[in-house]
């Protein structure tokens, strides 16, 4: 059993390496539907989006009290999933573990895709989109959002160059060997593939300037999420006045990463035909990967909610009741069993690592890690120090509109797009890098 891989590995050759990552990249066959799809769909929720322009916040479910509604919640979970590509590229990565070889540019794609939309989302929440600038122009360094502002421009910026420049070499393979490509798209891949030949002098600097980036990301991706925790932690609100924030954020943004992972992996496998790249050597270390961080995020969980439930102050009273017994308790408890403790039980055995078992448990790992931002914005901006009194009945519950739940599928769809649109102008698994891994020699022609 144990000659099985090796036997597959020696059938791979350079040749046949480019040809089965580059076939995806010229063969489209219902891509343009999918992207006609998208953009219909982006289309339509933009007008919601205008509505929401013309006529002001008003039209949203977000009141004096939950000012801070469904656009929050979003922002919070697509933060966390672009944390992946920390988790994978990074810190991964700088501990050499071979297997991410594979999947390295996927999480990256992820990360672009999902940090780009999320800065994309604090816009879409503002009511004078047109103010952005003044942030960043008259900014105080006291304001948290001067921090998350400039921890995001930062990460997107650094995600960008991390999955720009390990493709370099792959770029100038793709620059002759897709002689059907666009005008446009080689054009592009000569600019970016910035006349490597992979000499040794290249092979060098490109590898010191990668690792340079991987050692940078660690403290930004930390930062981002850290930062965004603080939004809600520098109160005195119940259920957001803890110190644990911080590292409670981290941990579940590496949990809600890495189960996007995996889902991308599944597609990608299965669409793109990359059984011999993306095996089921990869979905089993992610399954051990998504335990290890879920066990993280269940130690957190407890200490979140065990140590106010011993003190139980009376705000916390009112705030945990309604989470475990109340009026939030079952999109509590969906959160915590189908998203995190289910989960753990289930991968701890190997038949559930496998591609197909995997990709569905992600999915309600992901769904649950959505619910969790909602339910940690939402419940504590609803559960005040001064009760709700004397107020209009819509200021009392908090229910999204319609409007809300078009401009959430708006950021969902730009996600898609975005990431559709990077995996057909670029390998989504690394070319030259793959060989290297396997010992085979790379030649790339000037």
């Amino acid at each position: 059993m144990n000659d099985l891989p090796k036997q597959k590995e020696t059938t791979l050759s350079f040749e046949k390496i480019k040809k089965d990552i580059l076939h995806p990249m010229q063969n489209h066959k219902g891509l343009e539907l999918w992207i006609v799809f998208l953009i219909a769909v982006i289309s339509v929720c933009g007008w919601a989006y205008y509505i929401q322009l013309k006529d002001g916040l008003g039209v949203t479910g977000m009141r004096d009290y939950v000012s801070w509604g469904l656009y929050i919640a979003n922002f919070v979970f697509f933060v966390a999933v672009s944390l992946v590509g920390m988790l994978i590229s990074s810190i991964l990565g700088l501990l050499r573990i071979d297997w991410i070889t594979p999947i390295s540019r996927i999480a990256e794609i992820i990360a672009v895709a999902f940090v780009a939309v999320a800065g994309l989302v604090i816009v879409l929440d503002m009511g004078r989109p047109d103010r952005v600038l003044n942030v960043m122009i008259h900014g105080r360094f006291q304001s948290p959002i001067l921090w998350d502002v400039t921890v995001i421009t930062t990460y997107l910026t650094v995600s960008a160059l991390l999955l720009i420049l390990p493709m370099i070499p792959d770029l100038a393979i793709c620059k002759k060997e897709l002689t059907k490509a666009s005008p446009i798209m080689k054009k592009l891949y000569n600019i970016l593939s910035l006349g490597y030949i992979n000499t040794p002098e290249q092979h060098k600097h490109l590898h010191k300037m990668i690792r340079t980036l991987m050692v940078l990301i660690v403290p930004i991706g930390l930062a981002i999420h850290t930062v965004t925790s603080w939004l809600f932690a520098a109160t005195l609100r119940n259920g957001w006045d803890t110190t644990i924030f911080g590292p409670y954020f981290v941990a579940g943004a590496f949990v809600a990463g890495a189960a996007a992972l995996i889902i991308a992996m599944y597609f990608f496998r299965v669409n793109y035909k990359l059984q011999d790249y993306i095996t089921d050597l990869q979905f089993d270390k992610m399954g051990k990967l998504l335990v290890a961080v879920c066990l993280v995020y269940l130690y957190f969980n407890l200490n979140e909610f065990l140590v106010p439930g011993y003190k139980m102050k009376t705000g916390d009273d009112v705030h945990l009741k309604e989470l475990f017994y109340g009026h939030w308790a079952i999109m509590f408890w969906s959160s915590q069993l189908l998203g995190n403790i289910i989960p753990i039980i289930l991968l701890v055995y190997k038949k559930f690592r496998k591609p197909l078992p995997i990709m569905i448990i992600s999915l309600f790992v992901l769904a649950g890690a959505w619910f969790k931002r909602y339910v940690i914005v939402i419940p504590t901006l609803l559960h005040p120090h001064l009760p709700i009194q004397n107020v209009p009945e819509n200021f009392v519950h908090y229910y999204p509109t319609a409007i809300e739940v078009s401009v959430t599928v708006l950021s969902f769809a730009l996600v898609l797009l975005i990431i559709t649109v990077l995996s057909k102008i670029f390998p989504v698994v690394p070319i030259v890098e793959t060989a290297e891994s396997k010992g085979i020699e790379v030649k790339i022609d000037a």
